[in-house]
């Protein structure tokens, strides 16, 4: 689905007091609930760096970011909308395509994190070709970094965690992601 239907979907899913997923649990409806609003927040404040916009620029072929993802993923509203400003900005040169994890297991398989269906997980298509040429996610690294850390230490619950990791991605106003993401699209060329 294209990134409105994405937004639409999921505010859809919330007025029926749903999420995406299996799991419709309060827990998980609060994540979703915080995610729409930092999506919302990226939407309008999100600038691409000029070297992004200059290598989009730059692009001479067609490709397809095809994303892993789901509502309640609280790193898929930290990226997804940067996909989202990659796609406006690249003069058609990129087609964003956003798929549910949990609807699309055969493909979430190929791309594991540390053995797990971590999310959001880009998948790049050559259009020409139809062949996949590149993944990342599903964080920047320094975050997975983090997040390695995080987890190591179990006095901390997945609440704390997901504080921590989000303080940080608040902090860092998605430098990261577009850093990495750059060295990514001038790979594309």
């Amino acid at each position: 689905m294209k990134y409105k239907a994405y937004r639409l979907t999921i505010d859809q899913l919330l007025a029926e007091g749903k999420t995406s997923g299996n799991d419709h649990s309060e827990f998980m409806l609060e994540y979703t609930k915080m995610n729409v609003h930092r999506m919302n927040r990226l939407d309008k404040s999100l600038v691409l760096n000029e070297e992004v916009l200059t290598t989009l620029m730059q692009l001479q072929k067609a490709y397809k970011f095809l994303v892993l993802t789901e509502a309640w993923c609280g790193d898929a509203s930290q990226i997804v909308p940067v996909f989202n400003k990659i796609e406006e900005y690249s003069n058609g040169k990129i087609e964003l395509d956003l798929i549910w994890r949990d609807q699309n297991l055969e493909i979430m398989d190929r791309y594991l994190t540390n053995g797990g269906r971590a999310i959001p997980k880009l998948v790049v298509i050559d259009k020409q070709s139809n062949e996949e040429i590149a993944s990342w996610g599903p964080r920047p690294v320094l975050a997975q970094e983090l997040m390695t850390e995080l987890k190591k230490d179990s006095s901390l619950g997945m609440a704390e965690i997901s504080e921590k990791l989000h303080y940080w991605y608040a902090k860092d106003r998605t430098q990261s992601t577009q850093k990495e993401l750059l060295e990514l699209l001038r790979t594309l060329n």
